[in-house]
């Protein structure tokens, strides 16, 4: 069986784990390990269809592991300033972005968001209704754990699942100048938690 990371990205992810840990609490690091099961969950989901399109990725690197892990980590270590919403949001975002993008490319048409016409299945700067709704689950997911983790209201739980559902539909968004060449996915997927993480900041209370 395949592992989900190579060597240097489970060693980044074990100490992205610590820092997380030190400094955010079993909270904190309960809701990482959350994301982490749901992306092993979605990414192996019809892995066979993905591989056979090409867009399988089995076996993701240390750049993979930093663009979704750097901002929540830095959060975790701001979290006497700035709170837990803020890391929560950020991972709602990165966890809707990991179910548009590896749900969305197995089922609708995907519409370019650069010129609104059909694109290749995968591409970034993409969207199909599937993806766009699978986003809004996993953001949702993310929110309605919160409430378990982190004890959140039911109406601050609601609000982390828009937040990073907005974060997925940004990634979307910056997905199109990488498709020219400016940014990586690795950038993307930072911006997308980043987004992410200021709506959870200066809107959710």
């Amino acid at each position: 069986m395949a592992r989900p990371l190579d060597k240097k990205g489970i060693l980044l992810a074990l100490a992205m784990g610590i820092i997380i840990f030190s400094f955010g609490g079993w909270d904190y690091l309960i809701l990482m390990l959350i994301f982490f099961s749901f992306a092993l969950l979605v990414t192996g989901y019809e892995h066979g269809i993905k591989r056979e399109m090409g867009i399988y990725e089995h076996e993701r690197g240390w750049e993979n592991v930093l663009s979704n892990g750097l901002l929540p980590s830095i959060l975790a270590v701001l979290s006497p300033y700035v709170g837990p919403v803020p890391f929560i949001a950020s991972v709602a975002a990165i966890t809707a972005d990991k179910f548009g993008s590896e749900i969305g490319v197995l089922g609708g048409n995907p519409i370019s968001l650069e010129n609104f016409k059909p694109a290749k299945p995968g591409q970034s700067g993409a969207v199909t209704v599937m993806g766009t709704v699978a986003s809004l689950a996993g953001g949702t997911a993310i929110g309605f754990a919160a409430m378990y983790v982190f004890n959140v209201n039911a109406t601050t739980g609601l609000l982390i699942g828009v937040a990073g559902f907005l974060g997925s539909i940004a990634d979307s968004a910056f997905g199109v100048p990488e498709e020219h060449g400016i940014g990586t996915k690795g950038t993307t997927n930072f911006l997308c938690s980043l987004v992410g993480a200021l709506i959870g900041y200066f809107l959710i209370k």
